[in-house]
């Protein structure tokens, strides 16, 4: 027999059901947090093993949030994703500039990837800054050469893009670069986990030192 659940009671539940089948693994928050909303995303429980957290990246991220920090994507559905009412009450802002006109034309001309000339447009963003990757391992290649050479200090990176080309090589980059980080080592990604791991941090409502 199935049984019907108030829309509020959905998610509830589906934490109880996750947290059980974790079998009393449990991690310190906010990174238990983190997990969770990634497996409830993904109803794939291999992220309790593939997330891999620089230290304190979690506690980093969320104080960025709560100071009202950016957010930049490589996607748009990794932007619409994203709790833009919570972040902006924070007094922070999400960016995408993928599709922007400069963008394409930009790539087009220099034969490159859309992705790498939108990472150059959100280093020069002013303030502090979270870039959300899920989709595009150039983007995440080029951050760190745009780290590299000064061109930009990201205060935080997750790094989760997903597939099979150049994707297992840019996010050990990352882990490399100093930056602080959230990362799906492996394949496994996507833009709904980048969405999910900003909204993770944004939903949390506990301390942190």
């Amino acid at each position: 027999m199935v049984e019907i659940f108030e829309p509020h009671a959905i998610e509830k539940k589906s934490m109880e059901i996750i947290t059980s089948e974790l079998n009393g693994r449990t991690w310190p928050e906010p990174q238990f947090s983190i997990v969770k909303r990634c497996i409830h995303t993904s109803a794939d429980f291999d992220y309790a093993d593939n997330l891999r957290f620089s230290p304190d990246a979690e506690k980093i991220g969320v104080k960025l949030l709560r100071g009202g920090c950016n957010i930049v994507t490589d996607t748009k559905m990794a932007f619409s994703g994203i709790n833009k009412n919570r972040l902006e009450a924070y007094g922070g802002k999400a960016f995408c500039f993928i599709s922007d006109e400069d963008v394409i034309m930009e790539a087009k001309e220099r034969g490159c990837t859309r992705a790498t000339v939108a990472m150059e447009k959100g280093a020069k963003l002013p303030g502090k800054t979270i870039f959300a990757i899920g989709n595009a391992p150039t983007a995440l290649i080029e951050l760190d050469e745009l780290i590299k050479a000064g061109k930009a200090k990201p205060d935080l990176i997750i790094g989760v893009p997903v597939g099979f080309v150049n994707v297992v090589e840019s996010k050990e980059i990352i882990m490399k670069s100093g930056v602080p980080y959230i990362v799906a080592a492996g394949r496994k990604g996507g833009s709904n986990i980048a969405a999910t791991i900003c909204n993770a941090m944004l939903y949390y409502n506990g301390e942190v030192d």
